[in-house]
């Protein structure tokens, strides 16, 4: 702003003077040294009163002051030649007015000299000869003054037009430097309103791109935010996936820790088993030692007691009877099971005579199939078949016992149950479990050696889940 001030005050200061090319030239106002003159008036007066004919040409003439006009200046800038320049008298020395006015008074009469030397005159006729010729040179004088008069106020004249002509074409050329300036400042308002359009432009195009730029950030950011949820979630899968691995691992490790624990429960039983077995073999040694030592002390008293063998010999075949008698209630009892059993199998009657191992516990002298029952039972309890019983185990109900029958491929005989639950849904909700589930693991070869089928008793309970006692 401090800039353009100073810039359109020395445009201000500038003025018109001068021509070069052809066109006005510019000046500044510390390059020329002026003075103000101030305007010049010139008066004709008359003689004064009864002047001698030797004094009033000096007088007359002393009268008239060509002096310049104010356009002297100009004249002489443009070339004109200059107007001589007389020494001004005092009689010019008045205020100075606002225009240039010329005052010419009118010519006194010819003849008032002549009269006034003729009257004074009292000579005689030679004196008026010398009188009348003295006017005649005084009106020759007088015309040619007033001739010279007239030429110069012509001269003035035809100057004061020229002076005119020049100020009209001086303010002409000052109207058209005026108008060229104020061509070439609009020109230059208008190219600093371009100039301002195309900095707005700029600074349009320049925000419109910082715009997209920041949209183009915005959405790198937005890309790089989807990228890393992404990421996170790809990750979280992978910790989601190591997780259940883990689960996974601990589970087998769980597993075969109860598989450890199982086969270690059965070793403790199959030592159990070894150690009843040895004690029953001590036990059978002495008891067959201590009949032979009977026998020897009977063979010993025989003789002795032969009334008394006799009597024995009677109660040792009652009890015999006895013992037939109840074997043979025993048979009958085992058939009647055996042919119910059979009613409930729908296998054909060749199966009756599988060799048949039963396990209502979950200890036995058999290890091989304690493990198998164990494992059947963790398949049962394992596999997500809750749901076929979520609903109806909230009645009230009794934990069923159930017997299985399971044949050496694994497939099932039967399901018995030897308690009920109560509530018939429950009891077809449990065949339909154990018959969802198969076919079972066949069994190992040691245990399909010695058994056909197994049959294996579990108490079912239910909670959030199928757990077998």
């Amino acid at each position: 702003m401090l800039v353009s001030l100073l810039v359109h005050a020395l445009l201000l200061s500038l003025t018109f003077g001068g021509e070069g090319l052809g066109l006005p030239g510019l000046a500044l106002p510390w390059q020329a040294r002026r003075a103000e003159v101030p305007d010049l008036r010139v008066v004709l007066a008359t003689p004064p009163a009864e002047p001698t004919p030797a004094q009033a040409l000096p007088a007359e003439e002393s009268t008239v002051q060509a002096t310049p006009m104010p356009h002297a200046q100009a004249a002489e800038g443009t070339g004109d030649a200059p107007t001589a320049v007389l020494a001004a008298p005092a009689v010019i020395a008045i205020d100075k007015p606002l225009e240039t006015t010329w005052s010419v008074p009118p010519a006194p009469p010819a003849s008032t000299p002549v009269i006034a030397a003729f009257a004074a005159a009292s000579g005689p006729s030679t004196e008026v000869t010398r009188l009348s010729e003295a006017g005649d040179a005084m009106r020759a004088a007088l015309e040619r003054e007033t001739r010279e008069r007239a030429t110069e106020l012509a001269q003035l004249e035809r100057a004061r037009r020229e002076a005119q002509q020049q100020a009209q074409q001086q303010t002409e050329r000052l109207a058209a430097a005026q108008a060229e300036a104020e061509r070439q400042e609009a020109a230059r308002l208008e190219a600093a309103r371009q100039e301002a359009a195309r900095k707005e432009t700029a600074r349009l195009e320049a925000a419109r791109a910082e715009a997209a730029r920041l949209d183009a950030e915005r959405q790198e950011v937005l890309r790089q935010a989807a990228a890393r949820q992404e990421a996170a979630r790809v990750e979280a899968a992978r910790l989601e996936e190591q997780a259940q691995e883990a689960a996974r691992r601990v589970a087998t490790q769980q597993e075969a820790a109860r598989q450890q624990a199982a086969r270690q429960d059965a070793a403790r039983v199959e030592a159990a088993r070894q150690e009843v077995a040895r004690q029953e073999a001590a036990r059978q040694e002495a008891a067959r030692q201590e009949a032979g030592r009977q026998e020897a002390a009977r063979l010993e008293v025989a003789r002795a007691e032969a009334a008394r063998l006799a009597a024995a010999k009677a109660a040792e075949e009652l009890r015999e009877a006895r013992l037939r008698a109840i074997g043979q209630q025993l048979n009958e009892e085992a058939a009647k099971r055996d042919a119910a059993r059979q009613a409930q199998s729908n296998l054909p009657s060749s199966w009756s005579s599988a060799r048949r191992g039963r396990l209502f516990g979950r200890a036995d002298a058999n290890a091989e199939m304690v493990l198998y029952a164990e494992a059947w039972a963790r398949k049962i309890q394992l596999n997500p078949t809750f749901e076929l019983v979520r609903e109806i185990v909230k009645q009230p109900h009794t934990d069923p016992l159930v017997t299985v029958a399971l044949r050496s491929d694994g497939t099932v005989e039967s399901v018995s149950f030897f308690r009920s639950s109560g509530v018939t849904a429950i009891d077809d909700a449990v065949r339909r479990i154990i018959e969802s589930q198969a076919n079972y693991p066949p069994f190992p070869p040691a245990l399909a050696r010695e058994y056909d089928v197994i049959e294996i008793r579990r108490t079912w309970h239910f909670d959030t889940a199928i757990r077998l006692y």
